[in-house]
């Protein structure tokens, strides 16, 4: 997890999401999504069609109403606004909405347009055909009153954060998301918008949007393959006054916009169906922001969850359990992650690098960790922001210490020195002396125990030749590994 939070802190503030009453608004364009699920097996005589004899039909909370249900899964309460038709599907709509327990006492009620419906008719997993049930002309003068005046209702019950989900079906308009947007930067309130269509303007001064690769690219009024769509997305952020950027990119992962530019790489390992995916994205990211998060490490948190989702078929929202448990297994594939060979490990300081971090290295046998060890290691990482563990080989660990060590191998003290949070990357070596590896990495900080003088620190000029600095961390007294070998034998 990229940001200051691991997975294992973030899965027990996921665990509390909810438990302080906040509630988030989400105002946009609801709909149903109904799936008739069945099995073909004959072609129609009637017409060259396949027959599908139904065996289930499902209805869910679809467009802006999965916003609030990914939300409401979560533990998150709350409030949904929305335009449905006096019909069946709006009966439909809101018991689905009502399962989730979502606040639909906003909703809007009108005569003049139907629920927004689409239909999917699925063989198998295989989608066959969807039907669209949908009116989406601009809103009369009178719905434009009803629906700005059940707004400013529920802004007034001061929600933690509102979430704008445009589907460009007509409840959006410009001055609806100016007013919201208006109101809450008055009131100190964060906006996120999932944005539809080219007029981006009707957005500016949200908190921050979350268009998927192809929207930003209208947006920015480009191409979805060029080169420069991140720059040129970074020059729309500024444009419109959004705190931040965030562009879902599918299987390239997110890329978060704010003074500079970071990449999430995408988390899912099956794909199966990515509707919805969005709507998790902007759910969780809110969810993180109204728990303290920073930016990177919601969209992070974010991130994980919509891997989860498009593992499903249909439109599924995320749930507290999903996430937590999505959570455990990334934290053991991150820290695994961490043991890395030469190639790996000089993409990562690169990456690294690019964003400004500060790059600290240090390097020892680390044989039976210790407290000592662990708190040499976290003195190391506060010299900057990322620690990179030069770690010796069994024949290197032989050579240093004779025969009998070490007692634990390469692999088992590389997999537990990356459990480790104050470390970052662990690679290696076989050498006598880390000095190639230290030449390789160009660390800014070479740090080391302070039982060493600065002219002892291996690759310590070096470091200092191209402007870095040599750290000699305090040592804990009376704690060392040849010390508990000593105390096993007696």
């Amino acid at each position: 997890m990229t940001g200051t939070q691991t997975n294992t802190s973030l899965a027990a503030l996921v665990q509390h999401f909810g438990n302080d009453r906040q509630h988030i608004l989400v105002i946009g364009d609801v709909m149903l999504d109904r799936y008739l699920i069945g099995e073909v097996n004959r072609i129609s005589p009637e017409a060259p069609v396949p027959v599908l004899l139904i065996k289930s039909e499902q209805h869910c909370a679809g467009g802006a109403a999965n916003v609030a249900a990914n939300l409401a899964l979560l533990g998150i309460h709350t409030r949904m606004i929305g335009l449905i038709g006096e019909d069946n599907e709006a009966s439909l709509l809101l018991n689905a909405m009502h399962s989730h327990g979502i606040d639909t006492k906003a909703m809007i009620k009108t005569s003049t347009r139907p629920t927004i419906a689409k239909t999917r008719i699925l063989g198998g997993h295989q989608q066959m055909m969807r039907l669209d049930q949908e009116i989406t002309t601009e809103l009369s003068a009178s719905e434009a009153n009803h629906v700005t005046a059940a707004i400013q209702a529920a802004l007034e019950q001061q929600p933690a954060l509102v979430i704008l989900s445009d589907y460009a079906k007509g409840l959006l308009t410009e001055d609806i998301c100016q007013h919201v947007i208006h109101y809450c930067r008055s009131q100190q309130t964060p906006v996120l918008v999932d944005p539809k269509g080219r007029n981006y303007h009707k957005y500016r001064g949200a908190t921050a949007l979350t268009p998927n690769k192809k929207e930003t690219a209208e947006a920015c009024d480009t191409q979805v393959n060029d080169t420069a769509l991140i720059e040129k997305a970074s020059a729309l952020k500024t444009s419109l006054a959004l705190d931040f950027l965030a562009v879902t990119r599918g299987e390239e992962g997110i890329s978060l916009i704010t003074e500079r530019t970071e990449h999430l790489g995408a988390t899912a390992k099956q794909v199966f169906d990515v509707s919805g995916a969005g709507d998790t994205v902007i759910a969780t990211l809110a969810a993180g922001l109204i728990h303290g998060l920073s930016p990177l490490e919601s969209l992070s948190l974010a991130n994980i969850a919509a891997g989860v989702v498009v593992g499903k078929v249909g439109t599924v929202p995320i749930t507290k359990a999903d996430l937590v448990y999505a959570l455990a297994s990334a934290q053991g594939s991150a820290q695994a992650h961490k043991v890395s060979e030469l190639p790996d490990l000089m993409q990562k300081v690169s990456a690294w690098k690019q964003q400004g971090q500060k790059i600290v290295f240090t390097n020892g046998c680390f044989d039976l960790l210790h407290a000592g060890h662990v708190t040499y290691l976290e003195g190391a990482k506060k010299r900057g922001d990322k620690l990179v563990l030069g770690l010796n080989t069994d024949r290197s660990v032989s050579a240093l210490k004779g025969p009998t060590r070490p007692v634990v191998n390469e692999n088992d003290r590389a997999r537990v020195l990356a459990a480790l949070e104050s470390v970052d990357a662990v690679i290696l070596f076989d050498e006598d002396t880390p000095l190639n590896l230290i030449n390789a990495i160009r660390p800014d900080v070479i740090a080391k125990g302070s039982d060493y003088t600065a002219d002892q620190v291996v690759g310590g000029q070096e470091v200092l030749a191209w402007g870095g600095e040599i750290a000699l961390i305090d040592l804990v007294e009376g704690r060392s590994t040849s010390n508990l070998i000593k105390k096993m034998h007696a």
